[in-house]
C-alpha cells in the first residue's frame, strides 16, 4: 500500500493560537469529542488515500503548476459546521467565509493535478473547512455550532500549498509536510 497524502492550506501560528484559545473551554466542556490538535490543523484541498512512490514526481510537478496558476488570497475561518449533519455529528468543523471561492478553485486544481499524475483522489464534494473534532458515536452538536458561529478568526493571506503525509497509528494522525508550493504573487 502506498502513502496517505493530502494537499492543504495550513493557517499561520497566530490564527491557530487565537482559535486554540477560543476552543480551550469548549474542549473541557465537551468530552465526548476527540478534539484535533492545533499542530495538525489544516484545510484539505485534495485527499489521496494510496499514492505509490512512482507517482510522486509527477504529482509534485502538477501541484507546482497548480499553485503558480492560483493567485495568493485572503482567507477567514468562521462559523461552525458538522458532517454528516448537526443532529448526528461525526465531525465538527470551522468553515470559511472570506476566500471560500479561491480555496475551492485551488482544491479543484489540486485534484486535477493528482488525477493527471495517475492518483485516485477522494471524490467527495468539496466543502471548505478545518476539522476541529471527531465523535466516536454520532451526537447532537447544535449547541456547539451556535458557539462556533460566534467565532471569527483573524484573516490571513494564503501564499502556499502544502503536500502532507498522514501517518496513522492507533486512530491518531501525525502529519508530515513533504513539500510546499508558493502561490502566484502576481510579480
Amino acid at each position: 500500500m502506498g502513502a496517505r497524502l493530502f494537499t492543504a492550506v495550513v493557517p499561520p501560528a497566530s490564527v491557530m493560537e487565537d482559535l486554540d484559545a477560543f476552543l480551550e473551554p469548549r474542549r473541557r466542556a465537551e468530552t465526548r469529542l476527540r478534539w484535533t490538535r492545533p499542530e495538525g490543523w489544516h484545510l484539505t484541498t485534495a485527499f489521496m488515500a494510496d499514492v505509490a512512490d512512482r507517482h510522486l514526481d509527477r504529482l509534485s510537478e502538477g501541484l507546482q503548476a497548480a499553485a503558480l496558476r492560483t493567485p495568493a488570497f485572503t482567507l477567514t475561518l468562521a462559523g461552525g459546521g458538522a458532517f454528516p449533519w448537526p443532529l448526528e455529528t461525526k465531525n465538527l468543523w470551522l468553515g470559511v467565509t472570506e476566500g471560500a471561492d479561491a480555496l475551492t478553485r485551488l482544491a479543484e486544481r489540486c485534484r486535477n493535478a493528482a488525477s493527471h499524475a495517475g492518483i485516485q483522489v477522494d471524490g467527495a464534494r468539496f466543502v471548505p473547512h478545518l476539522t476541529l473534532a471527531r465523535a466516536g458515536r454520532p451526537l447532537d452538536s447544535t449547541r456547539l455550532l451556535r458557539v462556533l458561529d460566534t467565532y471569527q478568526a483573524p484573516p490571513f493571506e494564503v501564499t502556499e500549498l502544502a503536500l502532507i503525509a498522514s501517518h496513522l497509528r492507533d486512530r491518531a494522525h501525525r502529519y508530515e509536510i513533504l513539500e510546499t508550493f508558493g502561490l502566484s504573487t502576481g510579480g
